[in-house]
């Protein structure tokens, strides 16, 4: 009960959470289909728009596997926009299949569009509250994309331990940095 009241006091006064509605994609790890509202019960979602093509993706991976790593009550969903041949399925399947978390197809860019998903990687760590998902954090994971040595301030980490502390979460936003995701 106590979570339940911090978690609504942290998006009462989150300026910026906005409600995310449910979407259902395609997990290229194993062809089943995902829905955001399976994960309604979890404190906290982490959604990250991502590319196996985009330079700054892969400087980041290794980052992303220790926060997958290192939060392991918090799911991680990891969604490709990307329309781009190079970004097949297929493709997918084979760059994050060394991390326990999901690969989702959005071809079609639903999801994208859901979140207004520009850059890769961007991210929107997502708090639950009566089985609503609202953003609380979006954009940067951190603020070095390229040295993970000289990262000073932990952007992503940072939000995931102010929402499972029940605290605000300040800044609520930071401009991503990476490659657009081409519309369509």
């Amino acid at each position: 009960m106590k979570i339940l009241f911090s978690l609504s006091m942290l998006i009462s006064s989150c300026v910026f959470a906005q409600e995310v509605k449910d979407f259902s994609l395609v997990n290229t790890k194993d062809g089943k289909t995902i829905s955001l509202s399976s994960y309604k019960s979890a404190p906290a979602v982490v959604v990250i728009f991502t590319s196996h093509e985009c330079p700054f993706d892969n400087y980041y991976k290794e980052r992303i596997k220790s926060l997958v790593t290192n939060y392991p009550t918090i799911p991680f969903l990891f969604i490709n926009s990307n329309p781009e041949p190079q970004e097949s399925t297929d493709q997918m399947a084979i760059h994050y299949k060394d991390v326990n978390a999901p690969y989702l197809a959005d071809k079609d860019q639903i999801a994208m569009e859901i979140f207004g998903a520009r850059k890769s990687p961007e991210v929107f760590l997502l708090a639950t509250l009566g089985g609503k998902f609202m953003v609380v954090y979006s954009g940067a994971i951190d603020d070095n994309p390229q040295v993970a040595t000289d990262v000073k301030q932990a952007y992503l980490k940072d939000a995931l331990d102010k929402v499972l502390a029940g605290q605000k979460i300040e800044p609520a936003t930071q401009r991503a940095t990476g490659c657009t995701i081409r519309r369509e």
